[in-house]
């Protein structure tokens, strides 16, 4: 080791829950909650780092002084800057709540108590692509984030956290929350929020952006063609070219997929029903 070198402090969860000053089942509560996800040791125990300390720290202040909800939480979390190994990062256009994808699928395959190699092999991606979406939550397609969700048995707009905002009956023009950015070229804005019967965004679509691969769910959908033009296909045989003012309606369990063909922008009106999305 050159003198150089520097050694990152690993913890284990009764360590670390000593250290923050609450219970090991507290620490594990606050993961299902997507409030801090942890490394894993190759033999799948928990290895909580000293940003991870800080975090739990902060999880604690504000739940105890504040009185915060878990959701409450993320987003006072959220609007802090983001921790490296080496302190404080520098700030970037995304926000924090960026990551927050990425955080609920690590979640969510730890406590399935699968590795990368096993849910990537799963659902047909490299494990360095699924490596990559729970580091940053970037870097997949709609068809391969509905596939992850389908596997962990839940849905794109839960894990995007719609399910969690502070609810407004009514969104002004302009006022959207944006889904993270999961996917280049790809803008998903929440017409509607909370908990309710019909998935209501706005999709917005740069030039050459697309699903990359078909999908499918229960439920049916609505799609107005605001702007623009996109392609659908459905049941892969079924060839669909909208313009603005064009819609279609169809059952979200054929396999549908799409993609902007417009040298412009294209900005379309996009419901499910049920939520299954």
């Amino acid at each position: 080791m050159t003198g150089d070198a520097v050694t990152v402090l690993r913890y284990k969860v009764a360590e670390a829950a000593r250290l923050a000053g609450v219970s090991a089942s507290t620490l594990r509560l606050w993961e299902t909650q997507g409030l801090v996800v942890p490394e894993r040791s190759v033999t799948g125990h928990r290895q909580y780092s000293e940003n991870d300390l800080a975090r739990l720290k902060r999880i604690s202040w504000f739940r105890t002084e504040r009185g915060l909800n878990p959701a409450a939480i993320r987003e006072a979390l959220d609007a802090e800057l983001p921790l490296t190994e080496d302190g404080p990062a520098t700030p970037q256009v995304e926000a924090v709540s960026d990551f927050e994808i990425g955080r609920k699928l690590r979640s969510l395959r730890h406590g399935a108590g699968k590795t990368l190699e096993q849910v990537a092999g799963e659902i047909g991606i490299a494990a360095s692509i699924l490596s990559t979406l729970e580091r940053t939550s970037q870097g997949v397609s709609v068809a391969v984030l509905h596939n992850l969700a389908e596997y962990f048995g839940t849905t794109v707009s839960s894990l995007s956290g719609e399910d969690e905002s502070d609810v407004r009956a009514v969104v002004r023009a302009g006022e959207w929350r944006n889904w993270p950015k999961t996917t280049p070229g790809v803008t998903i804005q929440m017409l509607a929020e909370g908990r309710n019967q019909m998935d209501c965004h706005r999709f917005v679509l740069e030039p050459g952006a697309s699903s990359e691969g078909a999908y499918k769910h229960e439920g049916e959908e609505f799609v107005y063609v605001v702007s623009g033009r996109v392609e659908f296909v459905l049941d892969a045989d079924q060839f669909h070219d909208l313009g603005p003012g064009d819609s279609l309606y169809f059952s979200s369990r054929r396999q549908h997929a799409w993609s902007n063909r417009h040298d412009g922008e294209t900005v379309l009106l996009w419901i499910n029903t049920p939520p299954t999305f």
